[in-house]
């Protein structure tokens, strides 16, 4: 059979090749299955809930809830189907295990509270009966999809919230004739307060006139003393710049310098050098041109005095090798010693910039140091004296020599 629930329906599918239920909207049931179907319209339930608060006072809670299963959760939705096929068709059960639950989670928050936090806190105590009754609902699949709390009711013979109404009415009705004496009263005072306020705005705008006009000559004075501070400042600054550029020129004249020294140095030594390379040359050929000579003049004494000839030669050049070393030995020590002394030069140099630059910083400072206390005590005095600069200025004359200011 094949079988189609209607748009507010549901088919509920058992039995052969199914291992729980099978929910959905149309399908075939074979043989060794059964189906039925429910309802998902949500449904009106209408309570009166009688609680009693933590004083033992009896009231109730007349609500209305709308109360349906919740249709997009797949989970929530086979809990419901579970939950209406063990009940009767009629309805009633599902009505009691609602209205069960609703009573009950109602009751014991109100045992919870006072009477008076009860009615202060009525939308508070509302939303905490709904939240604690959908926890419950979640473990059926139910939603409180409305609810409707109406005002608290007294139970017969204790009639707290009426007593409370008369109360809020006689303090109203008390107020009312508080606030109609209190009216009278102002407006008897309000005359008298306008006459008053006239003659002190009077006196007020008098006064100040005075203050501003005084206000405006110790502003002229003030703009006139922080433009000087400027300045100075200004001065202080250039100066400290001039002074460090001029250090950093002394420092490149000394670098210059020693370049300079370094490469006259190394100068000297390369001609040093030369200079014993061609007397060794020069010695050699003076050697070979006296052999031939000897060899010419004597050669029948050619074996004897030309070995001794040879031996005297090498001797000689052997020598003047040695005075080469030493002379190059010499000038090499020379240039080192010139190379440390112009170091020497060049830090002593660097020291003085140094000294005289960081003198400059410190007199820089020291000068917006003394500018910056003169504002601070000029501030003090015209404070203590309440804004007034014709009393400032007076003040500065009396304890100030003519060439302070």
């Amino acid at each position: 059979m094949y079988r189609v629930a209607k748009a507010s329906e549901y088919l509920v599918i058992t039995g052969s090749g199914i291992d729980d239920i099978k929910i959905a909207k149309k399908g075939w049931v074979f043989p060794g299955q059964t189906s039925s179907v429910f309802d998902i319209s949500p449904v009106n339930y209408t309570f009166e809930v009688q609680a009693m608060s933590a004083e033992k006072l009896p009231f109730k809670l007349p609500a209305v809830f709308t109360i349906g299963p919740r249709i997009e959760d797949e989970e929530s939705l086979h809990k419901y189907a579970k939950l209406i096929s063990s009940f009767k068709k009629d309805g009633k059960q599902l009505h009691e295990l609602v209205n069960g639950i609703i009573e009950g989670e109602t009751r014991v928050l109100a045992a919870s509270m006072t009477m008076e936090q009860i009615f202060k806190g009525t939308k508070e105590f509302k939303q905490e009966v709904f939240g604690k009754v959908q926890l419950e609902l979640d473990q059926f699949g139910l939603l409180i999809y409305n609810a409707n709390v109406k005002q608290l009711v007294d139970v017969p013979g204790h009639e707290y919230f009426s007593y409370l109404g008369q109360k809020t009415q006689m303090e109203a009705a008390n107020q009312a004739k508080i606030d109609v004496s209190e009216a009278k009263m102002k407006g008897e005072i309000g005359s008298k307060l306008r006459m008053g306020q006239t003659q002190q705005n009077a006196a007020k705008i008098d006064a100040e006139t005075k203050i501003i006009a005084t206000q405006r000559q110790g502003e002229g004075k003030k703009e006139e003393i922080r433009v000087m501070t400027e300045v100075k400042v200004f001065e202080n600054e250039r100066e400290a710049e001039v002074a460090e550029a001029n250090a950093e020129l002394a420092m490149k004249k000394a670098k210059w310098a020693k370049n300079s020294q370094v490469a006259e140095v190394e100068a000297r030594k390369a001609v040093a050098l030369r200079e014993a390379e061609l007397q060794k040359e020069v010695e050699i050929m003076n050697a070979l041109t006296q052999t031939e000579k000897l060899k010419a003049d004597f050669l029948s004494k050619a074996s004897v005095e030309y070995e001794t000839k040879v031996q005297e030669a090498n001797s000689e050049l052997y020598k003047k090798q040695k005075d080469a070393e030493a002379i190059l030995y010499q000038k090499e020590k020379e240039a080192e010693a010139q190379k440390a002394i112009a170091e020497a030069e060049f830090y002593a140099r660097q020291r003085v910039a140094d000294g005289e630059l960081y003198a400059k910083q410190k007199e820089a400072e020291g000068l917006i140091a003394l500018a910056q206390a003169q504002g601070t005590y000029i501030s003090t005095l015209l404070g203590a004296l309440g804004g007034n600069y014709a009393a400032l200025r007076d003040y500065l004359a009396s304890y100030l020599k003519p060439a302070d200011y």
